[in-house]
């Protein structure tokens, strides 16, 4: 694609530039980083996500920079991230160590461990509440020691979201719901795959792909996109209708090996830990068997996020389970790995979207030639 310099360009986006900024603060108003960090949780843990750096306070600058913009925020979070060291890899993580704040299964009423509701909007009316134009930091203060009097914590730990309760209400590893339909025979078993996982920000993604790269490929997605596709897959003539087989929300441990002596697990060192949603989606399939017996068996689509990103993450495990199954014949394009993985990424479609506001002066004006010659053509041949 060709472009052509026009004179006069650098003092025009330089004055851009400037009219950007001016449009920032016009109204006089700021807001300190982290004030967003401290409000603003679900749009960070989103950018998070989409720009694969776990750093909330990052993520508020991001936000506070792009004014607020997702798709901006992610785009230069993500370049920062780029620019980044990369001096150790952790160890792998078990989710089964899993400090929970939430869990909750839609497959099962009473679960080993319990329903655990912790934080979310799934059960508040969805109404304007103009009672926070009013709210004054007294107020606020005033909340949270009636809160602290219930056992809850107002520490430093929970304000960079290491710990949210302590006495009774906090909670520790629970076991998986499926480890338990496992054991009775009701999923089948699962081949243990020990090799290295492919790094999609070290080479890029190629097809067919191995379900590490996809599942990179997902967790990095765009939510909308992720959600919508997600949902394209069970509204596509009924042919995938999962159920959650269980939601976590909570902390992973994070270890690395000793610096002088890697490979020694029982030297690790713990540099902390990060919040998470997992969802184990189930999902019915009929598998013919001999003599023309058919039964019903379940698959587990898998779905992992930063920070509280549930309707992503469970998004997530169903788009796995329909890559997994690239030979299966739907009315939709969600079981395309290449379909599905290529339009998902915030920075990649933004970006190219984008590219079309770009001089394109060379390639129109030959369509125009183009054009006007055929026109030309067709007006002598209508004058002959």
């Amino acid at each position: 694609m060709g472009y052509v310099a026009v004179k006069g360009g650098s003092s025009a986006i330089e004055e851009s530039i400037k009219r950007l900024q001016y449009q920032r603060i016009k109204a006089k108003k700021k807001i300190d980083v982290e004030v967003i960090q401290g409000t603003l949780r679900g749009l960070i843990d989103k950018i998070m996500s989409e720009s694969s750096l776990y750093a909330r306070e990052l993520a508020a600058l991001a936000i506070k920079q792009a004014e607020g913009n997702p798709e901006e925020a992610t785009f230069i979070l993500r370049a920062y991230r780029s620019t980044l060291p990369r001096k150790y890899y952790s160890q792998v993580v078990d989710t089964e160590d899993m400090r929970i704040e939430r869990r909750i299964s839609a497959a099962l009423k009473d679960i080993p461990g319990g329903q655990i509701l912790g934080a979310s909007y799934d059960y508040r009316h969805r109404l304007l509440d103009f009672e926070l134009y009013e709210e004054k930091i007294e107020d606020l203060e005033k909340l949270l020691q009636e809160f602290e009097a219930e056992g809850w914590s107002n520490s430093e730990e929970e304000a960079s979201g290491a710990k949210q309760k302590t006495s009774e209400h906090s909670y520790t590893k629970v076991p998986k719901v499926i480890s338990f339909l496992r054991a009775e025979g009701l999923l089948p078993p699962v081949k243990i795959d020990d090799s290295e996982p492919d790094d999609i920000t070290r080479k890029s993604i190629e097809f067919p792909t191995r379900r590490s790269a996809r599942l990179q490929t997902l967790t990095r997605g765009e939510a909308g996109a992720v959600t919508a596709l997600g949902y394209a897959a069970i509204r596509g003539y009924g042919m995938v209708h999962p159920t959650v087989g269980e939601l976590r929300v909570g902390y992973l441990p994070i270890h690395i090996d000793y610096p002088l002596q890697e490979g020694n697990e029982e030297d690790a060192v713990y540099i902390g830990e990060i919040e998470v949603t997992e969802v184990e989606s189930l999902i019915p399939q009929v598998i013919e068997k001999e003599k023309g017996r058919k039964e019903i068996e379940f698959t587990v689509g898998y779905g992992l996020c930063y920070g509280q990103n549930e309707t992503k993450a469970i998004a997530m495990s169903i788009l796995d389970s329909c890559l997994a199954k690239k030979d299966l014949l739907s009315p939709t394009a969600v079981h395309d790995e290449e379909f599905v993985l290529l339009h998902i990424d915030a920075v990649e479609a933004s970006g190219f979207i984008s590219h079309l506001k770009l001089p394109h002066y060379v390639t129109f004006q030959s369509e125009l030639d183009s054009l006007r010659k055929t026109k030309k053509k067709e007006e002598n041949h209508e004058s002959i």
